[in-house]
Formats: structure tokens, sequence, C-alpha cells
């Protein structure tokens, strides 16, 4: 991607003709969206036409919706009045391009939302943390008696929501850096409170810069006024450099330093409200040590939704209990099993760098780190002080591997695995009593996998095999993810 592209053209009326590119489930919820609004619709993916779902092929086809497949037009978006993206297309394609050309809007999502969204918007970005906050958030509307809608890039897009009669009392986002690029100009993508959590690097195969990438972060405050919330995160050096990049709105912030304006502040297992933001005008305290909370990095995200729920009006009792509500989320740095005093976590939802890093600081115990995976265009310098420090020996798969093996050699042992179980396996063997086995991959998954949570799944299953092999096995733990003749050798030396 090359640049951001913040157009306020993004109005749409009966006949308006919309070209609606990529059919994933944010772009299906847009076609039936716009049909319903009366607008001429076209569809257009990359995937060829006959590997889409049948049923929806003839639900466009009834629709009189123009289909293209395999390909993409200059005829078919050089037509349109609006082209809209679904978040995962490159904003880079030539088709796109010359369309920008002609002055035609491209736009996604999040540019329509000023136009049809009537329910009052609490918005979440950030590398690494968004979706336990708006998680967490929605746990905490929910406890203070209000009806919620929690969704947008996770869970229900946001074009259903807008389809629906919108009773919610109020909706929590998870808004991503690519939903962002296409929320388009002033007026249109207005939240009332907006959170940023972090920056770190990520997606720099998409962008052409770390810069760009965090410009794109900050673009979620882009539109409000001056009555509405943004709230950062003051632990982070990336977003303090760019303060300047605020709106004249209601500034709040979260970290660990004492927060001397309006904000929040964690100090051990508390949380501590700001006497600037309390109905009281006194300071509050809340306990997160009997949570799932209690720990980095979520006791940072839980300071931040418990200032934003706090500001949007819930009362301390319903945060309090929102927090003791809320589960922890799967695949982010959850507990599988303890095999021989070995504990083995699953955060395969650590796609990136900086959550990696998050997971290793969080981390008391020497830990076998398995990662890999596609990768992101970061840089992987970021982990050498921690691997040193945290790291007894790395297990690396994936697409990435030679990349790491180069940036981490000399730092710890590494080892090689061509599938998630060899990678469990091995690690097994490199484990002591007392360990971490900890798969956190710093990469995308889909080299290997379909999605994150797949590549979570098959780790946890490669755990569970892990234990009913050595459940019938007379060799302890670190004995048993050797090679079969290290194996022999082993059960003569304990029959000698």
């Amino acid at each position: 991607m090359t640049e951001i592209f913040r157009q306020n053209k993004c109005r749409i009326s009966p006949n308006t003709h919309i070209v609606v590119v990529g059919l994933g489930k944010s772009g299906i919820a847009a076609v039936r969206f716009f049909l319903n609004r009366g607008c001429q619709v076209s569809v257009s993916d990359s995937s060829p036409i006959d590997s889409w779902d049948q049923k929806l092929i003839c639900e466009l086809k009834e629709k009189n919706v123009f289909i293209e497949g395999g390909k993409h037009t200059s005829e078919l978006f050089c037509s349109a009045d609006i082209i809209m993206v679904s978040p995962g297309v490159p904003l880079d394609l030539p088709v796109l391009k010359e369309a920008r050309t002609h002055s035609i809007p491209v736009v996604g999502e999040m540019a329509f939302t000023a136009q049809f969204m009537k329910t009052p918007i609490v918005a979440v970005t950030g590398t690494n943390g968004k979706t336990t906050v708006t998680t967490l958030l929605g746990d905490i509307f929910k406890a203070s008696g209000q009806n919620v809608f929690v969704g947008g890039n996770i869970g229900t897009p946001l074009f259903e929501y807008m389809d629906s009669p919108q009773d919610k009392d109020i909706a929590v986002i998870e808004v991503s850096s690519f939903q962002l690029d296409t929320a388009g100009g002033e007026g249109c993508f207005r939240p009332k409170a907006a959170v940023l959590l972090n920056i770190s690097q990520d997606h720099l195969d998409r962008y052409e810069s770390f810069n760009a990438y965090a410009r794109s972060k900050f673009s979620i405050f882009a539109a409000q006024k001056e009555s509405d919330f943004s709230v950062i995160n003051v632990d982070d050096p990336e977003i303090t450099s760019r303060i300047h990049l605020l709106p004249p709105s209601k500034h709040l912030s979260f970290g660990h330093e004492k927060i001397t304006n309006a904000g929040s502040s964690v100090r051990g297992y508390k949380v501590f409200l700001s006497e600037k933001v309390t109905p009281s005008g006194l300071q509050e305290k809340y306990d997160l040590e009997d949570s799932s909370l209690s720990e980095l990095p979520n006791s940072l995200n839980a300071a931040a939704a418990i200032l934003i729920a706090r500001v949007m009006g819930c009362s301390e009792e319903c945060i309090n209990k929102g927090i003791k509500s809320f589960s922890p989320l799967p695949h982010r740095l959850s507990l599988v099993d303890d095999i021989g005093g070995v504990s083995y976590y699953d955060d395969s939802k650590a796609t990136n760098i900086g959550a990696t890093l998050s997971a290793l600081n969080s981390i008391k115990k020497p830990v076998i780190l398995i990662a890999g995976g596609r990768d992101k265009g970061g840089d992987y310098r970021q982990l050498h002080k921690a691997i040193k420090k945290k790291v007894k020996a790395l297990v690396l798969l994936g697409e990435a591997r030679g990349k790491m093996i180069d940036s981490f050699k000399g730092l710890t042992l590494i080892e090689s695995a061509d599938t998630m179980a060899d990678a469990v396996n091995s690690a097994a063997t490199l484990a002591q009593q007392g360990d971490v086995v900890l798969l956190s991959p710093a990469c995308s998954s889909f080299d290997m996998f379909s999605s994150y949570a797949e590549r979570g799944e098959i780790f946890k299953k490669a755990v569970n095999d892990l234990k009913k092999k050595l459940a019938g096995s007379q060799l302890p733990a670190a004995v048993w993810g050797m090679s079969a003749a290290k194996c022999r050798i082993a059960n003569e030396a304990t029959q000698n």
C-alpha cells in the first residue's frame, strides 16, 4: 500500500452504482446492505467464479448483481460511482489506482457510518489487544444493563448491524488498520470514543513504511470533535511521539506511570482511575488480582477498558462485575496443559513481533519458543534482548524460518521443524521441569494454516497427542521427543 485514501464522497442514494471488491464475510454483508438501499451493485473478486459458493451465486443473479470473478477489470471499476473494498483487498491494485484518477472514491464499511449508523460507537484499534479490549468492553456494558453490539473486525460485520433495526444502546467495534485506511474523510467515521492500544511493527508487507502503518492507526481519531474521547497508551513511545496527531477532542490516557491528567494507571494488580474522570471527583481503584486480567499485557488492556467504560457512563460496580465475568480469549497466551512439570502455552494469535515480545515479557520461567510462519516484514532484532534473557531454545518452522535463523543465530539454541507436531516434540525434548513451551509465532499463519486459530488448534492437538504418548511410555517427558535411534539408546541405558 502506498498511501491512505481519505475521500469524503461516500454518501449513497438509490441507483448509486457500487462495485464491491472482495466477497468475504464483510463483502457479502456489503452487497446485501447496498441492495436493500436500492443501489445498483456489481461484485469483483480475484477468485474464479466456479470456486464461489453456489447459493451465493444464485442469490446474486436473482438480484441482478453483475458478477466478475478471477480478475478485476478497468471497465467495471471505472463505471462505478463508489468502489467499496473489503479490508483484505490491497489498495495498490492497478484498477483501483486507475479508478482514483477518475475521482472515483475507494472506501470501506467505516466510511458509511456517518450516513447510516444510529448507535454511538466506541472504536478500538492497536497492533495487539484489540479483540480483548473490545470483548471486555462488551462484557462491561452488558453488566451495566445496556444492550450492546460487539463486532466490526471480529464477529458480525458493521454492514450487517447497520442493515438491522439498530436497536442497541452502544456499539463496540474492533477496527483494523486496513479498515481505517478506507474509513473516508472528514465527516465519515467518527467514534464517540476511540482507543489506540499500542503500535508495533506489523503488516509491513502491505505498508510502504512503519510510519505509514502508524499514521493509519492514528487515523481512528481523524474525524473526532471536541465532545469525543481520544484514549491513548502513554507507555508506548510510538504513540507518545505522535501525540500532535490527536484532534481537539477530550484526551485520556492509560499506562503504568501515575496518571497526572485524565486517565488510568496500572500499579501491581490494581488499576487506578484519576479523579478527573470519576463522577465523584475522587480516585477509584479496581482490583484485578483474582481475574483473568491480572498479568501483562491484559492489565493494560483492562486499564484502557475501565477508563472508557467509566467516561461512557458505566458505574464502578458494573465495571467490576464485567471484569469478573470476562473469560480469556482462545489462542492468546492460554495454558493448554502441564506435562511432566512443563507448561505448554498457546499464543497463536501473536501474529507479529510486538505480540511475541509482550508474551515473552509476561513469562517469568525459562521458555522453549516455537515461532515462525509467513513473514510480515518486521525486524526480528526487536526480540533479541528477550530471547537472550528468557529463551533456552528456539524451534522454528514455516516460510520465515530461514530469515529468523539468520537473525537469532548465536542468541540461543535453534532447531528446525517441518510440522507443528515436530515442533512440539522437539520442544518437549529440550524442555525441563519448570520450563514453558510457548507457541508465539511472531508471524502470520497463512503459509501452513488457514488462520491463527487453526494453527493454535493444531498446536493443542500436538500437545494432547504428546501427553497421550507419554502416558504409555516409561520414558521421561524430556526424552520422548527424540528420534527413534535416540529412544533406543535411552531404553538400553534405562534397562542397564
